[in-house]
Order: structure tokens, then C-alpha cells, then sequence
């Protein structure tokens, strides 16, 4: 065998006709490749395609085995650099190093909040603190070790910015913590001109202020501050009025742990008439600020995240206005426990035809009942809601006569044996239907006819 592998490559070095041809020999009427030997001045196969084929297959692959075949060779790390397009920074020095342009020439999507985050020291760093997409190292020798995180110096994060303006200008989506200057921010709005959509964390009144340089801005996440991670000075009503005003061309707005008020949504509405999707997440707002929601007139989707309070003060029900426009209201991890301000919010979406209930804490019978206001609800979700029983469940339910799609996901007090008949009789007319609202019902009837489950008595008699 191995004088066999050594004619081989006396044979493939003598051809050179054939150094990037795969051959082929008939053993035992059987077609065998044989591949080309491993040696480390061996040549390449791949020399003979161009960039733009194998740009083709490169781009074929999933993304978790694009990674690992970019370290196969230079070549192909730097064409699997060109199809990136989007990108996390974790480290800041990365774009002194002007690395950027060569590695990733394509970019569109750049995040550099985790790369924001400064290191207390090399020995600590690595205790990592982690909440959804925010990382961040601790000190663990300081007391208590976890506090309120810190952040580059604003200058350092100018610097980083006026780079990023220079080596890539074709961003669609930026990610940035709001500590650098105006004179940083406007140098991305300046050389970013088809940049589309903005994520500020740590956000203030003042660092909303260069917003209105982005000419063609229509998404914009402000997060004003994160429980456990960072507080700021927040996002009041002086920087939703800036924005509104910046911002004519909003399509969607997401406000998260921020404060304000009526004035700065009635701003945001009346400013930003092509605003379709509003998301609220964890909000610090004074009272009255759900009477604002009216003046959104095109608004088609409000979302409510982590919310701890709807409304403290809503104000009178006859004073409340409308969003004729709304589509789909929904509610995640959100606490309905005052009656009266989930009223008000059902009066504002009074048109609303897609309601979504998900793992909200306090929505029992009575505060389910209110939903009923809205007339015209077309599809229903509901996932974790506890509270809810059969009864009142149904008594909302039967009373949606356009109800077309339904889904009901653990919630453990609704039982199937409790479903009356004319429950079930709606459920055959709907076009879409997801039913499990119990993990005991669902056992019970996937093993029912086994003989199983009946406490041993099949097995230990």
C-alpha cells in the first residue's frame, strides 16, 4: 500500500496537466476517487474557480458551517468576510485597528454595545454578567460586585464612531451606547445616508438631540435604562419631543425604561404620522399617558413588554380617544392587575382585531372580561395565563362573532371536560385552532387506550 501511495505522487507531481483534476480508477467494477494527497505543499483544487463561484457555494452554506470553513485558508476567509453582513464587536480596539473594512467590506448590521462595556481589569474579566443580548464584566472584588456597569469614555466612543463613518458607509443598522458627542453621532448620520435603523442604549434627553441628522431614520429602539445593568438620566419628555421632531419618517418606535408622559406621546403621534408599531418595554411613564395613544392615528400594531403598571392614572373613560387604525395589541410579562387602567387601554383599542396574552401575571376572569370591549377581535392568543378559568374564558369568546383564529397555551384552569358544547361548536368554524391549554389533559389523551398511566397496575400487580 504505501509503495502504491508513492507512485501516486510521483505521478501527480510529474503531470502537471492534471494537478486540479479528481482521478478516477476501476476497481473490481467499482468507480473510487481517489483524493489528492496530504501534503503541505499539495495545491489547491479550488485555485481554478473564480471569486464569484466560489462566493456561490460559500454563500450555500448555513451560517454555523460558513464559520468554521472560513478558517480553512486565507482565501476563503476573506470571500466568507464578504458575505457577512451583519456583526457584533466585542472588543473596541477592533475598529482602531481599522481591521474592519478588510475583514467585513459588506456590512449592513453593526452592533457595538457589548464592545462599549469597559473591562474592570484582566484578572476579573472573566465574570461575566448576562440579560438578554446585554454582556458585560464584573469586578469581582469590588462590594457588591454587581452595580451599575461602566462604559468607555465618551471620547474613546467618538473616535470609534468617526471610524466606523469612514469604513462603513453602506450601514443599514446600527447598535451604539448614546454617551458619545453630537460631533460622533453626526459623523455617522453624515456618512451612513441609507442608514435605516437606529438602537441607543443608555439613552438621554441630550443624546437625542443630533437624532434628527438620520434623514432616512424609520425604526428606532431608545433604551433609557436596564434594571441590574445601567440607570441613566433617562428619556423624558423634552427628548420624545426632540425625537418626534427629528423623526417625521418613524415607521416603528420601541420606548424601553423610559419615562414621559402625554406630552411626549401626543409629540411622537401627531409628529410622526407614518408610526405603524409601537413597543413599550419596563416604562417609567407619569400618569395619563394612554390618553396620548389617540393622537397615533396610523398606528397598526401596540406591543406591551415588562410593563409593571399600565396606567396609574388614565384619566375619565369619556375622555379617551381612539386609534381607528390598530391591528394587533399585545402583551408580554406585563402586570394586569389594576382594572381600571386595562380598561382605559381596551377603550383606546377599541378596533383592535388581534389580541395576545402571554405569561402575564393577574389576568384572571374579571380582568379578562374587559377584552370584551373590543367588538371586532379576528385571532386570540393566550400562552401562560393561569387564572384563567373555562368559564370565563368562554363567556369572552362566544361574544367575538368575527373570531376566526384561536390558540390557548398553558393555561392550566382551563379544562377540556369543562368545554361546553357550544364552545365546541365554535371551535369547528375556526380557520386556525391550537388547543393546549392543560399538560395533564394532553397526557391523558396520548396515552389513553395503552393501559398506561393507571398508577402500576399494568406492570405491578
Amino acid at each position: 500500500m504505501r509503495r502504491r501511495r508513492r507512485r501516486l505522487r510521483s505521478w501527480f507531481a510529474a503531470d502537471k496537466t492534471v494537478k486540479h483534476a479528481v482521478p478516477e480508477m476501476q476497481l473490481d467494477g467499482q468507480i473510487s476517487t481517489l483524493k489528492p494527497p496530504q501534503v503541505g505543499d499539495a495545491p489547491d483544487p479550488t485555485e481554478i474557480l473564480s471569486d464569484e463561484i466560489l462566493l456561490r457555494v460559500l454563500a450555500a452554506l448555513p451560517d454555523s458551517v460558513r464559520l468554521s470553513v472560513s478558517l480553512v485558508c486565507r482565501r476563503w476567509l476573506r470571500l466568507a468576510g464578504r458575505l457577512r453582513r451583519s456583526l457584533t464587536v466585542l472588543d473596541w480596539s477592533f475598529l482602531h485597528r481599522r481591521r474592519l473594512p478588510l475583514r467585513f467590506p459588506n456590512l449592513d448590521d453593526l452592533d457595538l454595545v457589548p464592545a462599549s462595556f469597559a473591562t474592570p481589569s484582566d484578572a476579573d474579566a472573566g465574570v461575566v454578567l448576562s440579560k438578554g443580548a446585554v454582556s458585560f464584566s464584573v469586578d469581582a472584588g469590588a462590594d457588591p460586585p454587581v452595580g451599575e456597569c461602566r462604559f468607555l469614555e465618551p471620547d474613546v466612543i467618538d473616535r470609534g464612531l468617526v471610524i466606523v463613518a469612514s469604513d462603513c458607509p453602506g450601514l443599514r443598522k446600527l447598535s451604539l451606547v448614546a454617551l458619545a458627542s453630537e460631533v460622533g453621532v453626526r459623523a455617522v448620520a453624515e456618512a451612513c445616508d441609507i442608514l435605516q435603523e437606529l438602537e441607543l442604549h443608555r439613552c438621554s434627553d441630550l443624546a437625542l438631540r443630533p437624532i434628527s441628522a438620520f434623514k432616512n431614520l424609520q425604526i428606532l429602539r431608545i433604551v433609557g435604562a436596564v434594571e441590574g445593568f445601567y440607570s441613566g438620566p433617562g428619556v423624558a419628555d423634552i427628548g420624545l419631543t426632540m425625537l418626534a421632531h427629528g423623526c417625521k419618517r418613524l415607521v416603528k418606535l420601541e420606548l424601553a425604561g423610559c419615562e414621559g408622559s402625554y406630552d411626549g406621546i401626543s409629540a411622537v403621534g401627531q409628529c410622526c404620522e407614518m408610526l405603524e408599531e409601537l413597543t413599550i418595554s419596563n416604562h417609567r411613564m407619569d400618569a395619563g399617558w394612554i390618553a396620548a395613544l389617540s393622537f397615533c392615528e396610523n398606528l397598526k400594531k401596540l406591543r406591551l413588554q415588562s410593563c409593571r403598571r399600565i396606567d396609574a392614572d388614565p384619566g375619565p373613560l369619556e375622555h379617551l380617544g381612539r386609534c381607528p387604525s390598530i391591528q394587533t395589541l399585545q402583551m408580554e410579562q406585563c402586570q394586569l392587575r389594576d382594572k381600571r387602567s386595562l380598561e382605559a387601554l381596551f377603550r383606546v383599542c377599541e378596533a383592535v382585531r388581534e389580541v395576545m396574552f402571554e405569561n402575564c401575571w393577574g389576568l384572571d376572569d374579571d380582568m379578562f372580561s374587559l377584552s370584551s370591549i373590543c367588538r371586532y377581535v379576528r385571532s386570540l392568543s393566550l400562552e401562560g395565563c393561569s387564572l384563567l378559568t373555562t368559564k370565563g374564558f368562554e363567556s369572552v369568546v362566544l361574544s367575538w362573532i368575527d373570531l376566526k383564529r384561536l390558540e390557548v397555551i398553558s393555561c392550566n384552569n382551563i379544562k377540556d371536560d369543562e368545554v361546553s358544547p357550544t364552545l365546541t361548536n365554535l371551535f369547528s368554524t375556526l380557520k386556525e385552532f391550537k388547543w393546549r391549554p392543560d399538560s395533564k389533559s394532553v397526557l391523558a389523551m396520548g396515552l389513553s387506550g395503552t393501559d398506561m398511566g393507571k398508577k402500576g397496575g399494568r406492570f405491578f400487580k
